[in-house]
C-alpha cells in the first residue's frame, strides 16, 4: 500500500502541528510567564549555593533545596510585601491638609518664577506626572490573590528545578536549538547578566537608599527610614530613581524657607547619592557583566506592565537575553558563510 505522505512531509506536518501546539501553550502561560521567569531567575542565582551545599557540604538535594526555599523567601520576597505594607500603613496614616498643600505649591511655584521665571511649574510636573502614574501604578497594582498564586507557582517549579537539577539542564541542552557549546555560552551570560542586573542592581539600590536616609537625618527631613526604603525599590531606575524622592523634599522646604536644608539636600543628593550610582556600576560592570543603563531604563519601562512591580527586574533582563540570543544567531550565521565559502572553494 502506497503511503500518503513521504518521510520529509511527515516530518514537517508534525514540526507545524507542534509549532502550533507550542503557540497554544504560550498563549496559555501567558498569565503565568512572571512564575515561570522568576524561577528561572532565582535557580540561576542560587545554583552555585545549591552546588556549594550538596557537594561542599555534603547535604542532601532536598534538604539544600528547603534551605534555599526559604532564604530565598526572607531576602527578596518578603522585603517586597514589607514594602507595601509600609506604603499602605503611611497613606493610611497620612492627615493630609488640602489648604497646606495649596500654599505650599503657591510658594513653590513663586520660587520657580522669582529664580527661573517659571509658572505654573508645579502643575506642569504634577499633570505629567499623573499622566505617566497611572499607567505605572495600574501595572504595580494587583490583586492578592494573584500574586500569591504568582508565587507559588514559582516555587514550585524551583523546587523541581533544584531537586532535578541534572535532568532539568541535561534537557536544556537537549531541547534548546543550540550546539552544546552555544548553550553553555548562554547559560554563562545568562549567570553574568543575572547576577548585573538583580544583584548587582540591588545592591546599588540598597546603598542609595541608606544614603538617602543618612541626608535626611543630617539636614532634618522627617521619616527617613520610610523614604530611604522608598528611594531603595525606586533605584532600580537608574539616574532617575532616588532623585524622584529627594527632589521634591527639598523644593517642598526651599518654599518653606528652609534654604539651607533644601539646597544642602540637593547638592547631597546629586553630588553623592546620584554619582554611587555610577561608581559602583562601573565596578560591577568590570567583575561581572557590562550593562547598559539605557537597558535597564527601556526595561523597566516594558517590564512595568508586562509584569507589574517584578518588571524593575525581569524588563532588563528580558532584553539581554534578547540581545546575547542576537549575538547567539550573529556568531552562527557567519559561522555557516564561513562553510559555504570553504565548500565553494573546494
Amino acid at each position: 500500500m502506497k503511503e500518503l505522505f513521504n518521510l520529509n512531509q511527515r516530518t514537517n506536518i508534525v514540526l507545524a502541528i507542534t509549532f502550533l501546539i507550542g503557540i497554544l501553550l504560550l498563549y496559555s502561560l501567558k498569565d503565568l510567564f512572571s512564575a515561570i521567569l522568576g524561577a528561572v531567575v532565582m535557580y540561576t542565582i542560587f545554583r552555585s549555593f545549591y552546588n556549594y551545599l550538596t557537594q561542599k557540604k555534603r547535604i542532601g538535594r532536598f534538604l539544600s533545596t528547603t534551605i534555599i526555599l526559604f532564604i530565598s523567601f526572607f531576602i527578596i520576597i518578603l522585603p517586597f510585601f514589607v514594602l507595601i505594607s509600609m506604603v499602605a500603613n503611611k497613606a493610611a496614616g497620612m492627615n493630609i491638609n488640602a489648604e497646606e498643600i495649596k500654599i505650599i505649591l503657591e510658594k513653590i511655584d513663586r520660587f520657580a518664577l522669582e529664580n527661573f521665571n517659571q509658572q505654573h511649574i508645579i502643575e506642569d510636573i504634577l499633570t505629567k506626572a499623573k499622566e505617566e502614574g497611572v499607567g505605572i501604578l495600574s501595572a504595580v497594582a494587583g490583586s492578592a490573590f494573584k500574586v500569591f498564586i504568582q508565587i507559588s507557582i514559582m516555587y514550585f517549579l524551583l523546587y523541581f528545578m533544584f531537586t532535578q537539577k541534572k535532568e532539568f539542564e541535561n534537557a536544556l541542552i537537549t531541547f534548546l536549538p543550540f550546539t552544546e557549546e552555544n548553550s553553555i555560552l548562554l547559560g554563562n551570560e545568562l549567570r553574568n547578566v543575572t547576577y548585573s542586573n538583580v544583584l548587582g542592581q540591588g545592591f546599588i539600590a540598597i546603598i542609595q537608599g541608606s544614603l538617602l536616609a543618612i541626608g535626611y537625618i543630617i539636614f532634618g527631613f522627617g521619616d527617613p527610614v520610610f523614604w530611604g526604603i522608598i528611594a531603595t525599590f525606586l533605584s532600580f531606575l537608574p539616574l532617575i530613581g532616588a532623585p524622584i524622592v529627594f527632589v521634591p523634599a527639598a523644593l517642598i522646604a526651599i518654599a518653606n524657607g528652609d534654604n539651607f536644608a533644601g539646597i544642602g539636600l540637593l547638592i547631597f543628593g546629586f553630588v553623592i547619592i546620584t554619582n554611587i550610582d555610577n561608581v559602583l556600576r562601573l565596578i560591577i560592570n568590570k567583575r561581572i557583566a557590562d550593562t547598559h543603563p539605557a537597558i535597564t531604563i527601556v526595561g523597566v519601562v516594558i517590564g512595568l506592565p508586562l509584569f507589574g512591580i517584578l518588571g524593575l527586574v525581569f524588563g532588563p533582563l528580558l532584553i539581554s537575553v534578547f540581545l546575547m540570543l542576537v549575538k547567539i544567531y550573529r556568531n552562527n550565521k557567519l559561522e555557516l558563510n564561513n562553510e559555504n565559502r570553504v565548500n565553494y572553494e573546494r
